[in-house]
């Protein structure tokens, strides 16, 4: 509890230092102004309690009441965490140490380890969301109207320039679709060699399997597939195993989709087209029934198609291609220094994948509400 004095200063530092409302945005005072320290420090005196001798923890719930007011928490949340230089750390550990340092700011003691609750920060009723672009994900549920929202703004460097603290109805009234898009998830496995794990094709892609040498240059491979047009699975990774060994650029831990592209076009190359094309359907080589996989993760992204639902993903003619029927090369990545080195090479068709790359237990099939923001938001 606090004592007589303690309390007297909170109550002069909000009446002196209140936060101003323009358009409905809360405007915090000059992050250099005495008032904004004592507000800082009463604030995060006034955040931790203590029972029985301990302190409480951003799980321990407390009264509505005694909520920090979203404009005060905003306020607190940028002074401790604009400038933070999140580049420096592993793109697994940035979301722990924004946390981390929420946790500092708003006077709680930093956990060993963040639970999977919902809201984060039972706390103080709140999620967190670290956006470099203005397209909030939201995994596996809806928006709560009663919870609060924190969206931490980063720039093209990974340093942290801005935050906002906004209630779910108001991020509700960004929503335009509310619709849950669809997302599988795959365990990544290592092996100690490049394997073929699937020695055949599936009875339906072999019916059209090319009986000899097949010349791709003048076929593009968004294509669909001819008769007598599909390399065997085996040759598929035959063709491939020359790029085991070799490099990429790494650009940066969030550039996945041109990393991708880089690997896409070598993909294309080693197995005989002329040209590199990528019109971002599913699977990614349709001429081949190849989806490519960069892995550097312990998670495989196999977006809104499983290999095992037997999804009719291809129609030409009068032949029939299921997600069964898809090859998938998998590339087992590691960085070194600014490259990206091609480990190892793992292929597989969709019948046999997940016999190799368990599907997610429990939740398979993962959610997510995409919900775009306002250009000016952040401003």
């Amino acid at each position: 509890m606090l004592d007589f004095g303690a309390h007297l200063a909170v109550y002069f530092v909000q009446a002196v230092v209140s936060l101003q409302k323009v358009h409905g945005r809360c405007v915090p005072p000059e992050r250099d102004t005495p008032f904004m320290y004592r507000k800082e420090q009463a604030m995060a005196d006034t955040t931790v309690e203590f029972h029985n001798g301990e302190r409480c923890s951003i799980y321990d719930k407390i009264d509505e009441g005694s909520l920090i007011p979203s404009c005060e928490l905003e306020a607190l949340l940028k002074s401790k965490l604009v400038g933070l230089e999140l580049g420096r750390y592993p793109i697994r550990t940035r979301s722990k140490v924004v946390k981390s340092a929420i946790c500092e700011a708003i006077g709680y003691p930093v956990p060993t380890t963040f639970r999977k609750t919902q809201p984060r920060f039972p706390a103080q009723n709140f999620d967190v969301y670290t956006q470099k672009s203005l397209n909030v994900q939201i995994w596996n549920e809806e928006i709560d109207l009663k919870r609060r929202y924190v969206l931490v703004r980063t720039d093209d460097n990974s340093i942290v320039t801005t935050v906002r603290v906004i209630s779910g109805e108001e991020l509700a009234k960004l929503d335009k679709t509310g619709t849950l898009t669809h997302k599988y998830q795959a365990t990544m496995k290592h092996f100690g060699e490049n394997r073929l794990f699937s020695a055949f094709d599936t009875p339906n892609v072999s019916e059209w399997i090319s009986p000899s040498a097949l010349d791709l240059t003048s076929i593009m491979p968004i294509q669909k597939p001819s008769a007598g047009q599909l390399l065997p699975i085996a040759d598929i990774y035959r063709r491939l195993l020359p790029l085991v060994g070799t490099n990429i650029d790494y650009i940066d831990a969030h550039q996945e989709r041109n990393r991708g592209s880089m690997l896409h076009a070598k993909v294309c190359s080693m197995l005989g087209y002329g040209e590199y094309a990528d019109d971002g359907q599913y699977p990614d080589i349709v001429h081949q029934l190849i989806e490519v996989k960069l892995q550097t993760s312990p998670t495989i992204d196999l977006g809104m198609h499983s290999p095992l639902d037997d999804e009719l993903l291809l129609k030409t003619g009068n032949k029939f291609f299921t997600s069964k029927d898809v090859r998938y090369v998998i590339f087992d990545a590691k960085i070194v220094s600014e490259r990206l080195s091609l480990d190892k090479l793992y292929v597989v068709n969709g019948e046999h994948f997940t016999e190799v790359f368990p599907l997610f237990q429990g939740k398979v099939q993962n959610k997510k509400l995409q919900i775009p923001l306002p250009r000016d938001f952040f401003d």
